[in-house]
């Protein structure tokens, strides 16, 4: 297994991203029923029910290009609005779970996004494209995996970084594994301290060999990256 790590990147003005991921378009709920037309939802029935709404039910399957196979008919698909307008009489709603934030009251929109968990939220930048999030990842100063983003590998869960890191005295490196199983979010502070482990990190993996040199320099070198902007920003960071 692999150690990642990675920026709170929320918390810094400088994120191109910023303003894409807090802005939360839909969350996702167990009684979606409750919010009235701010609630999703899908109209469809299964193609018997639909054509026996019909006299003419092989004229319904031509109007709408119903496949012979189709099993199931939604609404938002027909082609002919009059079927449709016919159908939505004898179809009852099923709820995606979705509650689109634009047709909530401002307290309700508010009290949903607060008390929602992060995985139940759908941001304006759940929209964009991969190619638009790497060009924004390219041009973002908090982009320190070489302008592929602001998370990046830390090193493999059975590394000898963190044990090497602790025989130097350096704390916080070395705390890493755990803070992986705790699921800490270090903070500028700690950012400050790693700073100055660095360069002790480097002589360690000196004095420990060519071998560790060239299996952990990269870690320690993307290491210093994170630590860096999250002693400029001011933001958090974590391991996971």
């Amino acid at each position: 297994m692999s150690i990642n790590m990675a920026l709170c990147e929320t918390e810094c003005k400088s994120a191109l991203c910023k303003r894409q991921k807090e802005n939360v378009l839909k969350v996702l709920v167990t009684d979606p029923q409750r919010y009235g037309d701010a609630a999703e939802y899908e109209l469809f029935l299964s193609v018997g029910k639909a054509t026996d709404a019909f006299a003419d039910k092989d004229g319904f399957v031509k109007r709408n290009r119903i496949r012979e196979d189709a099993q199931t008919v939604y609404l938002d698909r027909l082609k002919d609005d009059g079927d449709r307008s016919v159908l939505e009489k004898v179809t009852e709603r099923t709820y995606t779970g979705w509650i689109d934030l634009s047709k909530a009251d401002d307290g309700v929109r508010n009290d949903l996004v607060i008390n929602s968990l992060p995985e139940n939220r759908f941001r304006e930048w759940d929209l964009i494209s991969f190619e638009e999030m790497n060009a924004l990842c390219s041009e973002c100063t908090l982009s320190w995996d070489k302008g592929r983003g602001c998370v990046g590998s830390f090193g493999p869960d059975n590394g000898r970084l963190p044990e090497i890191a602790s025989n130097a005295g350096c704390a916080v490196t070395a705390s890493v594994p755990d803070g992986v199983m705790r699921k800490r979010v270090y903070t500028k502070d700690d950012a400050l301290i790693i700073l100055s482990e660095i360069p002790v990190l480097r002589d360690a993996l000196t004095a420990d060999g060519k071998l560790a040199v060239r299996r952990y320099s990269g870690a320690v070198d993307r290491l210093e990256a994170v630590a860096r902007i999250s002693a400029e920003e001011g933001c958090g960071f974590f391991f996971f």
